[in-house]
């Protein structure tokens, strides 16, 4: 059967188009990556080793529905970010010969995220002659799980808790300069200001102001810094991580979202972080007592390089 004009044009379009042109009665919610271009030694050819080439991306996802409502929750969704770490994690893993190739890994480690039901990677070079030269596959769940996926290098975070002391010190830009000269990535963790703040006569409703009042010392921490970014969820925080980036911990979400979270007091709640996020270490700046943290006097020195 000869293809039709639409059929020709749609080969060419992005894989948006051929998603929504091949979509069923019941169309899924997609997410797409477009030109996402990276520089890599890539190729068969004699004439591609030793160089780089410049590659583009463009992804689409097609998404199974989400159980319950959304809730404007970036931790319900598929982040955009997982289809760029497919992409590099895969660049990252061993030189390949082959376009091909490098779309069968990326499509299988995308279609195993929960969501995940179909997905369309197009891959094309951009410097191998006067047009892109590429390649693009469609691949569904059902045909995933044949090949070995390679899990993700897992960041062991630093974790950094700084008492009110710690915050006053004039050592803290010192401090800062020194976490973020560390390889590790780094999540600083702060506790209830000092002052007066809000009291209730309810204990629900008292753990909630405390929450408050521990993120309003975040923010104050991040205005003293632009390295100090505060984060909330668990994929902004995982995102830093990868990143190598410092954040500040904004407790309220992950606490009161948690089945088996931590029950009170700041030193449960940053011992209960590390565990969630594997941490590397447990630094506490000043008097606390936060289970496997090292001590430090938080009027001296600190050098977190070995």
């Amino acid at each position: 059967m000869r293809p039709t004009v639409s059929e020709i044009r749609q080969a060419f379009e992005h894989p948006e188009t051929r998603a929504a042109a091949t979509s069923g009665a019941a169309p899924l919610d997609r997410i797409s990556l477009r030109d996402h271009v990276v520089e890599v030694e890539i190729g068969a050819f004699q004439a591609e080793r030793g160089v780089r080439q410049r590659i583009s991306f463009n992804i689409v996802v097609e998404l199974t529905p989400v159980s319950g409502p959304i809730d404007d929750d970036v931790d319900r969704i598929l982040s955009y970010d997982r289809l760029t770490e497919a992409i590099h994690t895969e660049l990252a893993a061993e030189r390949l010969n082959l376009l091909e190739t490098l779309a069968e890994r990326i499509a299988e480690r995308i279609l195993a995220e929960p969501r995940a039901f179909r997905v369309f990677v197009r891959i094309e070079k951009l410097d191998r002659g006067p047009g892109a030269l590429g390649v693009e596959i469609v691949r569904s769940a059902d045909q995933a799980g044949h090949a070995e996926v390679m899990e993700a290098p897992v960041p062991h975070p630093l974790i950094v808790h700084l008492t009110p002391e710690a915050l006053q010190s004039a050592n803290l830009s010192a401090w800062i300069d020194a976490i973020a000269a560390d390889p590790r990535p780094a999540i600083l963790t702060v506790g209830l200001p000092e002052g007066d703040w809000p009291k209730a006569g309810h204990k629900a409703a008292q753990r909630r102001i405390d929450l408050l009042a521990i993120e309003q010392n975040a923010w104050t921490l991040a205005a003293r810094d632009p390295r100090c970014v505060v984060r909330a969820t668990r994929t902004e925080l995982d995102w830093a991580m990868k990143q190598g980036q410092i954040s500040v911990w904004a407790p309220s979400k992950l606490v009161l979202d948690a089945v088996h979270g931590p029950k009170e007091g700041i030193a449960e709640m940053v011992a209960w972080l590390g565990r969630e996020v594997s941490a590397a270490a447990i630094l506490c700046l000043g008097d606390c007592e936060v289970e496997g943290a090292e001590f430090r006097d938080p009027n001296g020195e600190i050098t977190l390089l070995s």
